[in-house]
């Protein structure tokens, strides 16, 4: 029996329900829009997965593991999405593997006008994280985010109404924030995927090798690495931080706890004096709570 767009819609908010990471997705927003906001973060997240899910990690002897996938197939998986996709906007019969998702998608695409460069860019990024580990410059990273992160933001916006390029502009500050707060946060995660999102140009700078990333040398040099990029990511949220103010009340209590939820973490990360390579900051469920409660009285 072949899949319908309601039977869709559900399983991408199960998977949204399942599998957030720093702050729910959608739980604030108005009923009616949250399916079409699950089902982007569906598209999104099991892209990511794609890339991102099975390394082997290049810190551990045993780096030959048969169930890892070689950067050619886990490209290949990509082109497959990407053409699963292609096909859908297009009217074609696509395979049944990713039906659950696209069938949602083209629904929320056609009914929301929204476009489709903005998941093509997010496939972009996703690509990229396979073939390309290292980042020569700040600027590179950023670029990344546009591409990886904001598009994020500017679904969740075009869903709700708000297609006033300022407005973008604001959730673009916030997302990018977000993007970095999970780089600094994850050093350690990344290293097991032999990924280095710090600028090469601030290894340098700080005197910080990729031997002594590998080696979990937590050195004061990296410290005060990691808190040289805290810095510049709240200059981000805080250039974002106004958005909330501009939006329905629902739609604000979303973007405040998502900004909420981004700072937390570097606060987190300041209160470990900068040393993520020994632990990883994240949120508990009273952080949670507590954000919750944040979003409704503050705005």
């Amino acid at each position: 029996m072949a899949l319908t767009i309601k039977e869709g819609y559900q399983r991408c908010s199960a998977l949204a329900r399942s599998h957030y990471e720093n702050f729910p997705v959608g739980r604030l927003v108005p009923v009616e829009l949250q399916p079409h906001v699950h089902a982007v973060y569906a598209f999104s997240r099991v892209a990511d997965d794609l890339a991102d899910e099975g390394y082997a990690d290049p810190r551990l002897k045993k780096v030959n593991d048969p169930e890892t996938l070689s950067q050619a197939e886990r490209l290949q998986l990509l082109q497959n999405y990407r053409q699963d996709f292609e096909a859908t906007l297009a009217g074609k019969k696509s395979s049944e593997e990713y039906s659950w998702i696209f069938l949602p998608i083209l629904d929320t695409i056609q009914k929301h006008n929204l476009p489709p460069q903005l998941f093509y860019d997010l496939l972009s990024a996703f690509e990229q994280d396979i073939h390309q580990r290292r980042y020569a410059e700040f600027c590179d990273v950023q670029d990344y985010c546009t591409r990886s992160a904001n598009p994020i933001g500017r679904l969740v916006l075009l869903l709700h109404g708000y297609r006033e390029p300022a407005l973008h502009c604001l959730s673009d500050h916030i997302c990018t924030g977000l993007q970095l707060a999970n780089f600094w946060q994850d050093v350690s995660v990344d290293l097991g995927k032999d990924r280095i999102y710090l600028p090469q140009e601030d290894l340098k700078r700080f005197h910080v090798t990729e031997a002594q990333l590998f080696q979990g040398l937590a050195s004061p040099e990296f410290c005060n690495l990691i808190q040289f990029q805290v810095k510049r990511t709240w200059d981000f949220f805080n250039q974002g931080k106004p958005l909330s103010k501009h939006l329905s009340t629902k739609l604000s209590w979303e973007i405040r706890m998502t900004w909420l939820g981004g700072t937390t973490i570097l606060k987190k990360i300041e209160q470990l004096r900068y040393d993520t390579l020994g632990r990883r900051p994240k949120l508990t469920k009273l952080d949670m709570f507590t954000l919750l409660l944040r979003s409704f009285l503050t705005r």
